[in-house]
Formats: C-alpha cells, sequence, structure tokens
C-alpha cells in the first residue's frame, strides 16, 4: 500500500453498514428525521441525483488521503456533485486539473463549482476560468463579501464589478456566483434601511451573476438583521439560485455573535428545512450542496468528517414534503 493510500479499515471504521456508520461515528444520533422536517410526509424534498458536497466539509481528508481516495468514498456514499473549495491534496502531492477531471469521472461526480478569492477574480481571472472549463463546471464563484465597504454606493460598485466578470466568464460559457454569510444581510452604514443583498441583488445582471444561498447563513441573516425569509429570496429569484448550501445549525446565546448560529451535522440542528424547500415554487433547477464547517473536528476520527459527510446524505434523503 502506497504512503498516502487509505487503510480503508481505519477511514471507514464505522461505516462498513449505515446502523453501524451511524453508531459508531457520532456521540448525539437525531431521529430519523429533524426537528421541523414532518414525520410520515410526502415526495422527496432534495433530488437524488443533485445531492452534493462542499469539498470544504472533508478538507481534512482530501489533505491526507488526497482527492482519489476521498471522490471514491463520496461516490460510494452516494453524492453525486462538488464544489471545490482549492485544488491542491496537502502533503499528498501535486495533482493538475486535468488529473481532478479524470478522477472525477472515474467515480461518476460532477463539479458544480468552486470557491475563489476576489483577488483570483482580479489578477487570474482566466486561469480560474480555464480550470473551471477543465474541470466541467458551469459555475465558479465565491464567499467572500462582495465588499468590505458597506454603503449603498460600495455594493453598486462591488456588483458592476460582478458584472465585468461575469460578462468574461459568460463567453467561456461560465456564470459566476457569490455566496452569502450573514453580513450580507446587514443594512448599509450610510442608509440605514437599506439592506445591502438587495443593493447587490438589484445591481448586479441576472444573465451575468448568480448568488448561491447558504441557507444556515441566511437564516442567520435573518435572525441578525431581521426583516425577510430567506425563501422568499429564492422564490422572487429561483434562476438565480443554482446553488444551495444545505448546513444546519444551532442558535448562539446572543443572535449578534458572529453569523447568528453555529454549523452541526444536517439533521442535528433547528434549522426548518421541509418548511423551507416545501415553499420552493419550482421554477428554478437547484444544486442541492451539504456543508459543515466544522465536520473535521467530528468524533471519534476516524471517521470524522467522512462520517458527518455520510449521514449528513442520509438524513437529506429522508428529508420530505408534508402532506
Amino acid at each position: 500500500m502506497g504512503k498516502h493510500s487509505i487503510d480503508r479499515r481505519a477511514f471507514l471504521r464505522g461505516l462498513a453498514g449505515t446502523t453501524v456508520a451511524v453508531g459508531a461515528a457520532t456521540l448525539t444520533e437525531a431521529p430519523a428525521l429533524a426537528a421541523g422536517d414532518g414525520r410520515g410526509g410526502g415526495g422527496r424534498l432534495i433530488p437524488k441525483g443533485r445531492t452534493g458536497i462542499q469539498l470544504y466539509s472533508v478538507r481534512d481528508k482530501i489533505a491526507e488521503y488526497g482527492f482519489a481516495r476521498v471522490f471514491e468514498e463520496l461516490s460510494r456514499i452516494g453524492y453525486r456533485e462538488v464544489e471545490f473549495a482549492g485544488y491542491t491534496q496537502g502533503s499528498v502531492g501535486a495533482i493538475t486539473p486535468q488529473q481532478i477531471r479524470r478522477l472525477l469521472d472515474c467515480n461518476g461526480l460532477r463539479a458544480s463549482g468552486s470557491h475563489r478569492g476576489l483577488g483570483d477574480f482580479r489578477t487570474n481571472l482566466d486561469q480560474e476560468l480555464d480550470i473551471a472549463r477543465t474541470l466541467g463546471m458551469r459555475y465558479l464563484g465565491t464567499a467572500q463579501a462582495p465588499t468590505e465597504d458597506r454603503t449603498v454606493d460600495g455594493y453598486r460598485a462591488a456588483a458592476e464589478e460582478f458584472n465585468g466578470w461575469g460578462e468574461r466568464a459568460a463567453r467561456r460559457g461560465i456564470t459566476i456566483y457569490q455566496h452569502n454569510h450573514t453580513i450580507e444581510f446587514s443594512f448599509a452604514t450610510d442608509q440605514p434601511a437599506v439592506r445591502l443583498y438587495d443593493v447587490f441583488l438589484e445591481h448586479t445582471d441576472p444573465r451575468l451573476v448568480a448568488l448561491e444561498m447558504d441557507i444556515l447563513w441566511a437564516y442567520g441573516g435573518a435572525r441578525k438583521y431581521p426583516g425577510f425569509r430567506p425563501v422568499d429570496y429564492v422564490n422572487a429569484h429561483p434562476h438565480r439560485y443554482p446553488l444551495f448550501h444545505v448546513k444546519d445549525g444551532v442558535p448562539l446565546p446572543d443572535p449578534q455573535q458572529g453569523n447568528s448560529y453555529a454549523d452541526v451535522e444536517f439533521g442535528l440542528g433547528e434549522i426548518p428545512f421541509a418548511e423551507f424547500f416545501g415553499a420552493l415554487r419550482g421554477h428554478g433547477r437547484h444544486g442541492y450542496l451539504w456543508e459543515q464547517d466544522t465536520a473535521p473536528n467530528v468524533q471519534p476520527n476516524p471517521p470524522g468528517s467522512i462520517g458527518a459527510a455520510e449521514r449528513s446524505y442520509r438524513r437529506m434523503g429522508e428529508l420530505r414534503r408534508r402532506r
């Protein structure tokens, strides 16, 4: 066995079967359908073929074992889409976009998108688009706020910058997107009645710039800066939201702290996903990407983040429409 090959008995300890996986990999198990998910409901709320993962959730395993072994495990679990958070694999060694693409194809995975920095767009956009094309992405995004200037003019200027990137990307068949945290839902410092997210939404060209809603952080925004429902944004602009981050969480004691929630495994938190997905009007086609920032800290390890990924995948599949 090579230096960086996974010892499958160690890596999959507790993952030999679903029952064993759940029992061995978590100290606190959720019920089959988590709070707010509606037992005995109707149809499936998350389409199986569009269930994906943000690879930041399993960054520790990628750094330790590499994309090849991690992709094998994600495919085995049932994930079909991946969103990148970088193209390196730690001490495993260098890998090219062409090699990553072959690994995706071999494991039946699609690259739905990637998170890159604003600086990458400003200085290396053509290179970023080349990589996105190689990996077969339709979308290329960032998880940074559009700007640190929280004035109306600051967000208008940021929207125009995104429009410029979006125009260049569109020539390559790619759409630029922005992923929210809570700060984007705050109010402008110079016009306290104006929500910055609304400014960005209004001034970005819907043909060129998409939005990825991180559902947990959107709920955090609604808790920290009240006055909206996250699902209403999607229903008002369904085609602008090709990707969701399906992230669960529990509220922090102080609503103004951080993103207002701490993230947890899907199904162990308090986000009303059945209500959110059940309220979608169905005019858009969305990708559903599980993410848990804290997954590498899940104990026992192994399976750690892979165990969290498997349990979350199963619970996402159990989410049913209320009757």
